[in-house]
């Protein structure tokens, strides 16, 4: 993968410092931190847009042989009586 050279404008200091200061503790350099934290920034958005609210509203029952299936309440009969 090529690399490229970013300057980023806004950064506050106090965080670079901390940041920089972790990346070295790990033993990794500035620029390889930044893109791991990059990675792991895009990657929780794409699961946060994946699950929106509702989505469990949209779950259909399952159907086998045309009967709907009742795992959930035949569990509970053996258990409870």
């Amino acid at each position: 993968m090529a690399k490229t050279m970013v300057a980023v404008r806004d950064v506050d200091e106090e965080t670079f410092r901390k940041f920089r200061a972790l990346s070295i503790e790990e033993r990794m350099k500035v620029g390889d931190a930044l893109v791991s934290a990059m990675n792991l920034w895009m990657r929780k958005r794409r699961e946060d847009r994946m699950r929106k609210p509702g989505d469990m509203l949209k779950i259909k029952p399952v159907k086998i042989g045309g009967n709907k299936v009742r795992w959930s309440e035949e569990i509970e009969e053996t258990l409870y009586g």
